[in-house]
């Protein structure tokens, strides 16, 4: 039999006209990034004397790599990043380990005080971190332990675990109860089927919160500067704020802007490889299992 060939639907003027007004926003907006994102990574190869000089596109000089390896071991960006890679890493293991068992506990089994445990994350994730710093501030100073790594993880972990609760609530309820059944037909104890049934189940939620608590900490600012004010336990974040503070000195335009293509870089090659995961992960809590 000869293979039927595709219909492809006709694209009616009629109904593309309506949504003229978007596509030109998202042209716009394309055109905007790739032009800011380029001009940054041009600069980053660059002189100071040519950014400022508005003769950025000349490269009259070369392509200037050494201002990645200055950034990255003058500057200190490498002890910078290796903190940044270490509390993202750890920080959001423990908060999968902490968040899909809270939240598959709330979704699925009736309790007393359930609904109120609910709200109180939800509660927990419109409290601003303004209203919160000044007591912790003072807690942490007199316990002694700021600038310690455990310190910033946990708070890490803290900041994250209510979002995180919230957004895995929603897989976990609209995961059929079968599977349940069937797991304990075959004797397994309710921890059993969380972790060998359950949570894989759960993966395309686990893995879409996990890029958000990624991005949410690789890029956190304020916390990290108010408790990691010494050097070699500063995120990368707050490393690149000191490195721009200083450039009144050493005028390396082109190393710092290294510094900030080395600071984006794992997040942009997130959103670059995972972006099809990121949209099964939302768009799949609202589709009942």
């Amino acid at each position: 039999m000869a293979k039927q060939k595709e219909i492809k639907p006709r694209v009616s003027i009629k109904r593309e006209v309506p949504k003229l007004p978007g596509y030109i926003m998202c042209v716009v907006w394309l055109i905007f990034t790739i032009l800011l994102i380029g001009w940054v990574i041009l600069a980053s190869f660059s002189t100071s004397r040519e950014i400022l000089s508005g003769e950025l596109f000349k490269f009259a000089s070369g392509f200037h790599f050494e201002n990645y390896t200055n950034a990255w071991k003058s500057q200190k960006i490498s002890v910078f990043f290796v903190n940044s890679l270490i509390y993202t890493a750890i920080s959001c293991t423990m908060i999968i380990l902490v968040a899909a068992p809270a939240a598959y506990a709330l979704s699925r089994f009736k309790f007393r005080g359930n609904m109120i445990l609910q709200n109180l994350f939800a509660t927990a994730l419109g409290i601003p971190v303004i209203m919160i710093v000044m007591p912790l501030f003072s807690i942490i100073t007199s316990l002694k332990l700021t600038n310690t790594r455990g310190l910033i993880m946990f708070l890490y972990i803290a900041m994250n675990v209510p979002f995180s609760i919230f957004f895995l609530l929603a897989f976990f309820s609209n995961l059929s109860y079968t599977f349940e059944e069937a797991a304990a037909i075959d004797g397994c104890s309710p921890i059993q089927t969380f972790w060998k049934i359950m949570f894989p189940l759960a993966q395309p939620g686990i893995i879409t919160v996990t890029i958000f608590n990624f991005i949410a900490i690789w890029n956190e600012f304020f916390m990290s500067m108010l408790f990691a004010s010494k050097q070699n336990v500063r995120p990368i974040a707050v490393g690149l704020y000191n490195m721009v503070k200083g450039m009144q000195y050493t005028n390396d335009y082109g190393g710092m802007f290294a510094a900030v293509v080395i600071v984006f870089a794992p997040t942009f090659l997130l959103y670059l490889f995972l972006s099809d995961k990121i949209i099964a992960g939302v768009t799949g809590g609202a589709i009942k299992g």
